[in-house]
């Protein structure tokens, strides 16, 4: 059983490492990406518009 005890307690490790890191990135995106101020949305036209295609 000690065998079986290692590999469990190896992979509960990883799991927690692989938390961490998971929980960091999360903080770094929150302060990279939180203070990107969404600016006003882009005027889109109410009807659809046809553009010209000239091919010569």
């Amino acid at each position: 059983m000690a065998y079986a005890e290692e590999v469990i307690e190896r992979a509960h490790s990883v799991v927690a490492a692989l938390r961490a890191k998971r929980e960091r990135e999360a903080e770094r995106r929150n302060e990279v990406f939180g203070s990107i101020d969404i600016s006003k949305r882009l005027m889109m036209p109410k009807r659809g518009i046809q553009l010209s295609l000239k091919l010569q």
